[in-house]
C-alpha cells in the first residue's frame, strides 16, 4: 500500500523536525557552554511561551485589521433556489387541479454601505492602533522577561559565591577540628574545646548544604525562564564587579526618567491604548447617525409544469425571465433603548480609565527610577563599606586564630570571630551583586543592552 504525503504535510514535518533538532542542539549546547547573561536572554526570548502567545495575539490583531478594511468593500453574493410542488392548486377562477411544478431561480445581489456614520472607517483606524498595541505588548513581554532573566542570573552569581565562601569556611572548620583533635589527644585541649570545634564544623556543613540548595533552585529558575529542561546542566559567566562603585554619581534620575518615557514599552503601550480608547468613541458615535445603503439584484427563473404540454425550454426561460432591480435604504435611529448613547458614554468612560492607567504607569515609572538611582548610589557606598568590614573581620580572625593556637584565646573567642568573618564575607558578596544588579536595572529602564 503506497503512502502519499502532500507538500503541506511534508513541509510541516520538515519544520517540526527542524524545530526539534535546533531545540535539542540548543539544549546540548547550553549544557556544554558557560552561559553569559546575553545568551540567557537570547534563549529566553526565543523559547519562552509568553513571547509566543503575544506574537499569536499580534497575528489575531493583524487579521482583525485586514477584515475591517475588507468590510468597507461592496458585498456581492450569488444565490440559487429550486423547488418542486405537487398536489391540488388554484390555477385561476377558483379552479383547483392536480399539478406538479418544478422551479429554479438563480440570482446575484450587490450591497454597498454609502454612509454609516464613518463607523467602519473609524473601526479600521482603531484596529490599526490595536495591531500596533499588539506589537508593543510583545516588546513589553520581552522587556519583562529580560528583567526576570537578569534577576535570576544575579541570584545564581550570588549563590555561587556564597557556596564558594561556605566551602572555604568548611575547610577552615575541618582544619581546626583536626588540630583540636590532635591537641586533645595529647591532653592540651579539653573535651569542651573539641565539642565546640565539632559544632563549628557541623554549622559550616549546614551552611554549605543551604548554599548548595539555593544555587540549585536558582539554576532551575533560570532554566525554566529559558524554557529548557530543568535538569539541564550549565554554568554561568562570573562578571567583573570592580569599578562599578566609581560610576555611582553618573546617573541623573530626571534624565533617566525622561529617556525611559520615550523608550519604555509599558509607557508606549499605555499611550497607544489611550489612542485606541479615543477612536472607540468615534466608532460608538457612528450608531447615532442615519445609515444609507445601496442594493442591486440580477436574477432569472425557470418553471416546468407537467400539466403544460409545451413548456418553453430551459435556455428560453432563463433568457426571457431576467429581472433586475436597484434600491436605496435609509435607516434613521429614533429610539433603541438608548443603546447607541449608552455605547458612546461607555466609550468615554473607557477613555478616562485608560488615561488614568497611562498616568499611573508614568507616575510609577517616575517613582521606580528615582528610587533605583538612589538605591544604586546607596549600594555603591554599602559595597565599599562591606569590603572594609570584611577585610577588618578577616584580619581580626587571623589574629584570634594565632592567639588561639598558642592558648591565648578560648574556643568561644575563635568561634565568634569566625562567625563574624563569615557574616562579613556574605554581606560583601551580597553588596557586590546588589550594586551590579541596581546598575543593570537602570540600564534596563534606559533601554540599553544588558551586558556584564
Amino acid at each position: 500500500m503506497k503512502t502519499i504525503i502532500s507538500n503541506t504535510t511534508f513541509t510541516k514535518l520538515t519544520l517540526a523536525s527542524s524545530v526539534f533538532f535546533f531545540s535539542t542542539f540548543s539544549q546540548q549546547a547550553l549544557a556544554q557552554e558557560v552561559i553569559t547573561v546575553q545568551r540567557a536572554i537570547e534563549v529566553t526570548l526565543q523559547n519562552n511561551l509568553q513571547v509566543t502567545k503575544s506574537k499569536l495575539s499580534e497575528d489575531l490583531a493583524t487579521e482583525n485589521y485586514k477584515q475591517s478594511k475588507l468590510a468597507q468593500y461592496p458585498r456581492l453574493n450569488g444565490s440559487a433556489g429550486q423547488g418542486m410542488n405537487w398536489g391540488r392548486n388554484n390555477v385561476g377562477s377558483g379552479v383547483f387541479v392536480n399539478t406538479q411544478i418544478y422551479s429554479f431561480s438563480p440570482g446575484i445581489g450587490l450591497g454597498v454601505d454609502l454612509f454609516n456614520g464613518f463607523a467602519k472607517v473609524n473601526q479600521v483606524r482603531q484596529n490599526k492602533m490595536l495591531l500596533e498595541a499588539g506589537k508593543v505588548n510583545t516588546d513589553k513581554v520581552k522587556n519583562d522577561l529580560v528583567l526576570q532573566v537578569v534577576t535570576s542570573y544575579m541570584e545564581i552569581l550570588f549563590n555561587k559565591d556564597r557556596l564558594k565562601a561556605a566551602k572555604e569556611q568548611l575547610a577552615v572548620a575541618q582544619k581546626q577540628l583536626k588540630q583540636q583533635q590532635e591537641l586533645f589527644n595529647v591532653g592540651n585541649k579539653t573535651l569542651a574545646d573539641l565539642a565546640e570545634s565539632k559544632s563549628q564544623e557541623a554549622k559550616a556543613e549546614l551552611t554549605v548544604t543551604t548554599a548548595d540548595n539555593a544555587l540549585t533552585i536558582s539554576l532551575i529558575t533560570l532554566a525554566q525562564l529559558m524554557d529548557i529542561p530543568s535538569s539541564t546542566k550549565y554554568e554561568v559567566q562570573m562578571p567583573d564587579a570592580s569599578g562599578i562603585a566609581a560610576s555611582s554619581s553618573v546617573y541623573n534620575a530626571e534624565e533617566v526618567y525622561t529617556e525611559a518615557l520615550r523608550l519604555f514599552p509599558d509607557v508606549k503601550l499605555a499611550g497607544i491604548q489611550t489612542e485606541v480608547a479615543k477612536k472607540g468613541i468615534d466608532v460608538a458615535k457612528g450608531s447615532l447617525y442615519p445609515s444609507l445603503s445601496f442594493s442591486g439584484n440580477y436574477g432569472t427563473s425557470y418553471l416546468y409544469s407537467y400539466n403544460i404540454p409545451n413548456n418553453p425550454s430551459f435556455s428560453t426561460q432563463i433568457e426571457n425571465n431576467i429581472s433586475k432591480g436597484v434600491g436605496l435604504s435609509l435607516s434613521i435611529p429614533i429610539f433603541n433603548g438608548l443603546q447607541a448613547r449608552s455605547g458612546v458614554k461607555k466609550a468615554q468612560i473607557n477613555l478616562l480609565q485608560t488615561q488614568a492607567d497611562e498616568q499611573l504607569i508614568k507616575n510609577s515609572l517616575n517613582k521606580i527610577i528615582y528610587q533605583a538611582v538612589a538605591d544604586f548610589r546607596a549600594a555603591g557606598s554599602t559595597y565599599a563599606s562591606s569590603i572594609k568590614a570584611f577585610e577588618a573581620q578577616k584580619e581580626a580572625f587571623s589574629v584570634i586564630e594565632q592567639r588561639y593556637n598558642v592558648g591565648l584565646a578560648n574556643s568561644l573567642d575563635l568561634s565568634t570571630s569566625q562567625t563574624n568573618k563569615n557574616t562579613a564575607e556574605i554581606d560583601m558578596i551580597r553588596a557586590k551583586y546588589d550594586l551590579l544588579f541596581k546598575a543593570k536595572v537602570i540600564d534596563y529602564y534606559l533601554g540599553k543592552q544588558i551586558v556584564f
